[in-house]
């Protein structure tokens, strides 16, 4: 891959910019982000950026829950295997164990400060069950809007307990860094411009890149800004090959896509294809509870044969009452469409999730960069291996947001007190003569994306995306655009080109990536990581 971004993305002077100075600067407002500042010593200096507002975030629209072991008749050692199982042998061991068997304590701390899970009529917490998973383990918040009600309660605490600095709708443009070592990142809101921020410690919690496929459960800020800005900072990106696609998104002709949660089929929904013939039992004898990268390959395929561009997910053999009870987001959307989820069939198909690979991290949240940590789905942390696990997300975001937040807390207090700016500069490039129409190019990219990378792919659909995403790259990546739409093409093209990359050297077929010229998984040469970083050659670690 003959790919190497510009350093930095805009042209800066030390002495034309505002400098603002922080002990531990956390990039993300997400569960990771938050979860991190909640480890940060309160005799240290914090600032929090997000480049939307707070409650703009994937953690948000999460649907599901968390998984974790709360019930007497389920193990850590069930969920581990359950893990492990769904990432097709490729998640690293001592990191699934450690979380699982921190999960349950994040989860009652998540109580502690104001969560409100859903709890039967004796007060118990009520358990759901989603695929891949073989116990009810999986809490969650009126019904299915889990994530925003946590979110609820860690704004608050993070707000109001911490009384936190936060700088909402800031974009971070670029890591500042210096002799191999992390600084403090470039930002930039629309009052003040662009500003120094300089930090004896950084932890990136800038989720998903979701938004380089055009169908999508993201929003539209999660356009893989912390893999880009970690890349040119020198950072390690790990299993950039796998993405993991959700089997089922609301599939409505001109209408944006909404994510149905996995636990409707934890709960009895079965998918049927355009004939009403339940397919999932013809693919795997755990049907609609299989993993997910099983379920939307399943899914493709059956739209292939019925010639349909989609199928459909029907709980009309479920009581109705506890239908719109269990699932009152879905059936508000839904409603909006004239679709009654007790009753109606509902058209689905998969769309990008879950983005699996990542800034490299270890136990800690350490990343190859030193001062600079992560957590999140920004990552790759080896807890998902190649599919991720229903509910592990938001757990991972707890887990390894609290141990970024303390490492780098502990980290910035045995540093002195004081610490001054550092003389970067990056100078500015001539502008480029004709005008790009950055929304057309990012849209093309999407469906380039979705058409040659997405549930199934091969040498020649990757070998097409590459071509396309050079043609762009050599007239867009390096321009220096004034505002985040371009900022953001310039991240989504970065992303985008390293997994088609890693995708074309991964000659097999695993977990949420799935090749039709290579369709068996070879553990032999293929149960390895590979690994990016900037200006180097591509390199390959044993998981």
């Amino acid at each position: 891959m003959d790919f190497s971004p510009p350093r930095y993305l805009v042209p800066f002077h030390p002495k034309r910019i505002p400098h603002h100075f922080v002990d531990v600067l956390i990039v993300g407002g997400g569960i990771a982000g938050l979860r991190a500042a909640m480890e940060v010593d309160p005799r240290l200096s914090m600032l929090i950026v997000t480049k939307d507002r707070m409650r703009e975030s994937s953690s948000s629209y999460a649907q599901g829950g968390i998984a974790g072991v709360l019930d007497t008749a389920d193990r850590f050692e069930s969920h581990i295997a359950d893990t492990l199982t769904a990432g097709a042998n490729f998640c690293n061991r001592d990191v699934v164990e450690m979380v699982v068997r921190e999960a349950p304590d994040h989860i009652r701390q998540l109580i502690e400060w104001g969560t409100r899970f859903d709890t039967e009529d004796g007060g118990d917490l009520m358990l759901g069950r989603e695929g891949g998973h073989s116990h009810h383990r999986i809490v969650h918040a009126m019904g299915d809007a889990t994530g925003a009600e946590i979110m609820r309660a860690m704004i608050r605490r993070v707000r109001d307990e911490l009384k936190a600095q936060v700088w909402p709708n800031t974009f971070t443009i670029d890591l500042l860094t210096t002799e191999g070592e992390c600084r403090g990142a470039l930002v930039w809101n629309a009052e003040h411009g662009k500003t120094f921020v300089w930090a004896k410690q950084t932890i990136l919690c800038t989720g998903g890149a979701g938004q380089v496929y055009r169908e999508t459960t993201n929003p539209p800020v999660a356009t893989g800004d912390g893999h880009a800005i970690g890349y040119r900072a020198g950072a390690a990106l790990a299993d950039m090959e796998f993405m993991q696609f959700h089997p089922t998104v609301l599939y409505i002709a001109g209408s944006s896509r909404s994510l149905i949660t996995e636990a409707t089929r934890g709960e009895g929904a079965q998918l049927i294809d355009s004939r009403g013939h339940r397919f999932m039992p013809d693919y795997d004898p755990r049907a609609e509870l299989a993993p997910r990268d099983v379920v939307s390959r399943s899914i493709v395929e059956q739209m292939r044969k019925t010639n349909h561009p989609c199928v459909y997910l029907t709980m009309a053999h479920l009581d109705a009452h506890f239908v719109h009870g269990r699932f009152p987001g879905i059936a508000k959307t839904c409603g909006e469409f004239d679709i009654d989820v007790a009753r109606d069939p509902i058209p689905v198909r998969p769309g990008a999730h879950y983005m699996l690979g990542g800034v490299q991290v270890d136990h800690q949240g350490r990343t190859s960069v030193p001062r600079l940590w992560a957590a999140g789905e920004a990552t790759s942390s080896g807890l998902h291996g190649a599919n991720r696990l229903a509910s592990n997300s938001l757990l991972e975001g707890l887990v390894y947001g609290a141990h970024a937040g303390h490492g780098a807390s502990a980290a910035a207090l045995d540093e002195p007190d004081s610490f001054t700016a550092i003389p970067l500069e990056n100078r500015e490039v001539p502008r480029g003569r004709t005008l790009l129409d950055i929304e057309d190019i990012r849209n093309s990219l999407q469906s380039i994306m979705w058409r040659d990378v997405a549930v199934w792919r091969d040498s020649a659909r990757l070998a097409d995306a590459a071509v396309n995403i050079d043609n762009w790259i050599r007239y867009a990546l390096s321009r220096q655009f004034t505002d985040p739409a371009g900022w953001e093409l310039q991240n989504l093209l970065t992303v985008s080109r390293v997994m088609v990359e890693a995708a074309t050297l991964r000659t097999e077929s695993r977990g949420g990536h799935q090749r039709t010229d290579c369709p068996e998984t070879d553990d032999q040469q293929w149960r390895r990581h590979v690994v990016f970083m900037r200006d180097q050659q591509v390199t390959y670690a044993s998981v």
